[in-house]
């Protein structure tokens, strides 16, 4: 194993554990609510917090990584979520708690971006399909197996244990990352964009505040739509300070390349499909099948299981049909699953549902492999910390917001017809969206991203 392979999987490790803590506390609210004594819709700030931190501190984490090293930014930042993980642990109080997981959400902030940049920016074209592939598995296994560990750990330990398994790994990973990586040369300091940060803090941070609110109920719609509204506003001026800024947070100068640009732009729909497929089917099980939440975790970890499945052929898939090819493929693969689900019964046999979950999986898989592989296709080294950051922040709002789409789309349908009826068109919903980003896809030359093909 060369040393550039362990890298990329000792920062795939720091990825696992930012994304499997953001997911996994969905599980134990219902039991933290208890032991703290607050409300459900209190107690959910959790998840909605953490979320909304790591979104509006991600844009700093390019600047950063170039002002004091990528290296020491990583192992502070996991250091940081290690003790802030310890720290929701013993929480003596729900405000303490809170205050954690927002300290939990700047570390990840900044962990996250920067270890996928300390893999990729030196990495040649002909070498980035196969290291991303070791970069994407936390993102396709974290929230697949987050229900069922979340649910065995509530259901047989306490809700302690969610934030105390960081510990080992938080603490493993940064004494192996300091001595296997190598100490960066910082860059030449430049001047902090503070306009370019608080514009685009604001921006993001009202798009998911918004979203949050629109899954809390029809009276909070009309609040969560103007929220919307004035959030993508304020993203329009963000885009046209980046442009002119002579000194910008960062550059938004990838958007030109195609490969690059069409990324963030279907690549988008198909992370909320991902946040949404897996949340939307353990609801479903639930409330209509009313199965308990570990026999419906155990359905949908074949999710999971799709991931991990077809892992080690997407590099070879991709290169047999080209990223044109492995992407349309997956899209029809989410497609035909999310509309079957919508037809599975309480007497429908679980070996079916299964098949579904699986291939869905495998379909996401290829798809999120195929994505990640051509947006640093054509990039050139030197501006891959900008184009990591804007990606990384479109991917967040994305996954942030496919929950609370899914949500709005059956609550909304609930008004119009019964609830099991309302899930399945959920589904429908779902498959649907593929039909977008499968006709962008399809206007792409057949040998877009061939340079990390062949």
């Amino acid at each position: 194993m060369t040393k550039e392979i362990k890298i990329a999987l000792l920062m795939a490790a720091s990825l696992f554990m930012e994304i499997l803590d953001g997911t996994i506390v969905t599980t134990a609210l219902p039991k933290m609510a208890g032991y703290f004594h607050t409300s459900s819709a209190t107690i959910a700030l959790l998840v909605s917090v953490y979320l909304i931190t790591v979104a509006i501190f991600i844009p700093l984490s390019g600047w950063i990584a170039n002002r004091y090293g990528k290296k020491k930014v990583w192992i502070i930042a996991v250091i940081i979520f290690t003790l802030s993980s310890l720290g929701s642990a013993i929480a003596p109080n729900f405000s303490f708690l809170l205050i954690m997981r927002i300290v939990q959400g700047i570390s990840g902030a900044l962990m996250t971006p920067t270890a996928r940049l300390i893999v990729l920016e030196k990495t040649p074209a002909s070498q980035l399909l196969k290291m991303i592939s070791y970069l994407i598995w936390p993102a396709l296994i974290a929230p697949a197996i987050a229900p069922v560990v979340g649910g065995f750990i509530v259901t047989y330990w306490n809700w302690q244990w969610i934030f105390l398994i960081n510990a080992p790994i938080g603490l493993i990973i940064a004494l192996i990352g300091a001595k296997l990586i190598d100490t960066d040369k910082v860059k030449s300091k430049t001047s902090f964009d503070l306009l370019g940060f608080i514009e685009i803090a604001a921006s993001t941070g009202i798009i998911l505040v918004g979203a949050e609110l629109a899954t809390r109920g029809k009276d909070y719609w009309l609040s969560a739509l103007g929220l919307s509204v004035l959030g993508v506003l304020l993203g329009f001026i963000v885009f046209k300070h980046l442009k002119k800024s002579t000194n910008p947070l960062f550059s938004l100068d990838s958007l030109k390349i195609t490969s690059f640009r069409i990324c963030q732009t279907s690549g988008s729909i198909l992370w909320l499909c991902v946040g949404a497929l897996p949340y939307i089917l353990t609801i479903f099980l639930q409330t209509v099948f009313h199965w308990s939440a570990v026999k419906a975790g155990s359905f949908v970890i074949f999710i999971f299981i799709g991931n991990i499945g077809i892992k080690p052929f997407t590099n070879v898939i991709i290169r047999k049909l080209g990223y044109r090819g492995a992407l349309l493929s997956s899209f029809g693969m989410v497609f035909i699953t999310s509309i079957a689900l919508a037809f599975i019964q309480i007497n429908t046999l679980p070996i079916w549902i299964m098949f579904l979950a699986l291939v869905s999986g495998a379909g996401r898989s290829l798809a999120l492999t195929a994505y990640s592989g051509l947006s640093f296709s054509e990039i050139e080294p030197k501006d891959r910390n900008s184009a990591n950051t804007l990606n990384s922040v479109v991917s967040t709002l994305a996954q942030g917001m496919g929950i609370s789409l899914i949500t709005v789309v059956v609550n909304l349908l609930q008004n119009f017809f019964p609830i099991t009826t309302a899930y399945e068109l959920g589904f429908i919903f779902l498959g649907l969206l593929m039909i977008l980003p499968a006709i962008e896809i399809l206007f792409l030359p057949k040998n877009i991203g061939h340079t990390t093909i062949n």
